[in-house]
């Protein structure tokens, strides 16, 4: 996520600029623009007058086979124009004009893109002339001759006939603009990109994307066949046959929504649910901003003044709900594999962990890559969808990075937000080296660990104050951001102190602290005052006016709260595993969480999938507001929800259950398996076994 923020710095940066006239320049630079917006609409009314012998597209050169189409539909269409044809007169009604609302941040006018893909007109030859839907940029300050800050470029819709490329157009648009107003514009002032443009005519499928939908069509043939299975051929639910359980919506989606009784396992830490469910929402709803950047909103530069609002500090500042999945994941890889060297008197299958958590967590991931590739296209489309998914040319140039899972150390991250399963998965394959530590020299190990976490906060803040960095928005940096941010050796302190946690929960289970009521007030108090001081500490700095905070604050402040934010997420689970937990302890270890819980790693990888789609389909202009803002949130949750439902009946579920084949038969058959909360998050999947109370007597 914090990657992305870059996007906002430099959109920042331009709409401050923008956003900032001096009053004595704002009335004749308005004057001008005005006048511009007038001579788009003389624009619209001339072009019916003018005949297709007035235009020289070709200049000099010899004319191609492309070139004469081109110049025959372009004929046709201002023929058409002039008779009154409906299809001419829908091509031009299609285009879009200078938009209103420059001063606002209204740079694009849509246009009417269904409108002109749906124009097919037969012609006497035997052709067909189509509509193609582009956007033609234009620099009004360079094209009114003035040095303004009121507006960078806008974009407006126009629509051609689909023979046309992009130079075609260019050189008509130049050619009407050259007879209207008697100049020239560059290329620099005035284009159009191919890149822009769309037609009716969909792309033939590639060879991925083959393989998707017949990936998808077996998968989904095959979790069919066993839910049939599953519903006519099964009578006894207690007796699934492996096979069955692995590939049956039923059975998968029984276990995904099943709700466990609170303390009704003492292997689980309850409140886990809920801290991790809220820090996914926390995740998803500062996503919603970022994408809403994708799309054409009126008033973008309303950024400027919501930049200084206390409020939004809460999604400048969302990088913290990454720091506490670190904490949770560090907490029950220590946990969970301790608990199981005690059973097995410190040995620890470190291959078939590994090989667990690889099965658990590829197959979605990969799956991932493929459909944010392939799938978007194919399900969607709009005005601003002529590239297809933002980071395709990454992906397609380094999808492999992401898979081997050091995207954070390169530049090719495919999908944004799977630096986090990196550097996660770095921690996890060091893992085993912490965990024989600790169960052979036990508090000495501990020590150490915690050295290393001193010795790595050192690290960051050392990082920050040779480089100079910063993560305040207006000061922000992609080179501070990679340093401070995806780095795991300087990301790397939360993900240990939970992993520390986890080994004092370990090595204190089964005791029940008695603490006095002043200690848990005392404990509270700061656990509330370290997390509102994480979020609101930068505000007083964040605003576009205020003094810079010096290079040392901050390599202080990003350093500490760090460490404090990651000690008040253990101070809740410490708090509610004890019963201190009060009201806090009753929210987040409600059963309710559970079955979200379960579904949060498909969410985590699908969500940008779902906020990017909606964001760059529409089809007429948004509205930047915090209310916006909410109500695309909720859409943006319930249909992550849905689709990683979805994808975890066909491949999270069965490629997950997979792992049931490899693990060893346990000897003893009064023992069964109980998941750990390890299966509930992004990572971090283990499984452990609790003797049934039958085995006992």
């Amino acid at each position: 996520m914090a990657k992305i923020l870059g996007v906002i710095f430099l959109c920042g940066l331009a709409l401050i600029s923008a956003s900032q006239p001096k009053e004595s320049d704002v009335l004749p630079e308005f004057q001008k623009l005005s006048q511009l917006r007038s001579l788009a609409f003389e624009f619209a009314g001339r072009i019916q007058d003018v005949k297709p012998e007035d235009l020289n597209l070709l200049d000099t050169r010899a004319a191609s086979q492309e070139d004469l189409l081109c110049l025959s539909d372009l004929a046709a269409f201002m023929t058409g124009l002039q008779s009154g044809q409906y299809w001419a007169l829908k091509m031009l009604d299609a285009w879009g004009s200078i938009p209103s609302g420059l001063l606002t941040g209204n740079m694009y006018d849509l246009g009417q893109f269904d409108e002109c893909l749906a124009i097919k007109k037969d012609t006497s030859q035997g052709r067909t002339i189509q509509g193609k839907y582009c956007f033609l940029s234009v620099s009004a300050a360079a094209a009114l001759g003035v040095q303004t800050r009121m507006v960078g470029n806008f974009k407006t819709a126009t629509c051609f006939p689909a023979s046309c490329s992009a130079s075609h157009m260019n050189a008509f648009v130049g050619q009407l603009v050259k007879q209207f107003l008697n100049t020239t514009f560059p290329s620099s002032v005035m284009s159009i990109s191919e890149s822009s443009c769309q037609t009716s005519e969909s792309e033939p499928w590639d060879g991925l994307t083959i393989f998707m939908i017949v990936m998808l069509s077996v998968m989904g043939g095959l979790v069919a066949l066993f839910t049939l299975w599953d519903y006519c051929l099964v009578k006894n639910q207690d007796h699934l046959p492996t096979i069955v359980k692995v590939f049956s919506a039923r059975a998968n989606s029984r276990a995904l929504f099943r709700i466990v009784p609170v303390k009704s396992n003492p292997n689980v830490i309850d409140c886990i649910n809920g801290i991790r469910c809220l820090s996914l929402m926390w995740v998803v709803f500062s996503h919603q901003y970022i994408m809403t950047l994708l799309s054409a909103d009126i008033n973008i530069f309303r950024f400027v003044s919501w930049a200084e609002a206390p409020y939004s500090s809460f999604i400048l500042h969302g990088f913290y709900s990454v720091d506490s999945f670190f904490v949770l994941g560090g907490l029950l890889v220590a946990m969970i594999p301790l608990r199981m060297m005690d059973k097995t008197k410190g040995k620890l299958n470190v291959p078939l962990m590994y090989l667990h958590r690889l099965i658990r967590i590829v197959p979605l991931l990969a799956f991932a890559i493929v459909v944010h590739m392939k799938l978007m296209t194919l399900i969607s489309g709009g005005p601003l969808f002529a590239s297809g998914y933002s980071g395709k040319a990454t992906c397609e140039n380094g999808w492999y990075w992401t898979l081997l899972f050091v995207n954070n150390y390169t530049n090719n991250t495919c999908i944004g937000q799977s630096w986090y399963l990196s550097l996660d998965m770095q921690m996890f394959i060091l893992s085993p080296i912490l965990l024989f530590s600790l169960y052979k020299w036990g508090k000495k190990a501990a020590a150490g660990i915690f050295v290393l976490i001193l010795l790595l906060s050192v690290c960051l803040f050392t990082t920050i104050m040779v480089n100079d960095y910063s993560m305040i928005l207006k000061q922000f940096s992609s080179d501070a951001n990679k340093d401070m941010y995806f780095a795991t050796h300087n990301h790397a302190t939360p993900w240990l102190i939970g992993f520390l946690f986890g080994y004092f929960l370990h090595y204190n289970k089964g005791r029940k602290f008695q603490l006095s009521w002043m200690f848990v007030w005392a404990g509270w108090i700061l656990c509330l005052a370290m997390i509102f001081t994480s979020i609101f500490a930068m505000y007083p700095y964040a605003k576009w006016s205020a003094v810079p905070l010096s290079t040392f604050g901050e390599a202080s402040y990003y350093t500490l709260t760090r460490v404090g934010w990651s000690m008040a997420v253990c101070w809740v689970v410490f708090a509610c595993m004890q019963g201190y937990g009060g009201l806090a302890n009753s929210f987040l270890s409600s059963p309710l969480w559970q079955p979200l819980s379960r579904l949060s790693y498909s969410i985590y990888l699908f969500h940008m999938f779902i906020q990017e789609m909606n964001a760059r389909n529409g089809r007429t202009n948004g509205y930047f507001s915090d209310y916006t803002i909410m109500r695309n949130f909720w859409t943006t949750m319930g249909f992550s929800c849905l689709m990683a439902y979805v994808m975890h009946i066909l491949i999270e579920a069965p490629f997950g259950g997979l792992d049931l084949f490899l693990r060893p038969k346990p000897k003893n058959p009064a023992f069964v398996k109980q998941k750990s909360q390890l299966d509930n998050g992004h990572s971090n999947l283990e499984e452990t076994k609790v003797p049934t109370p039958t085995s006992a007597a």
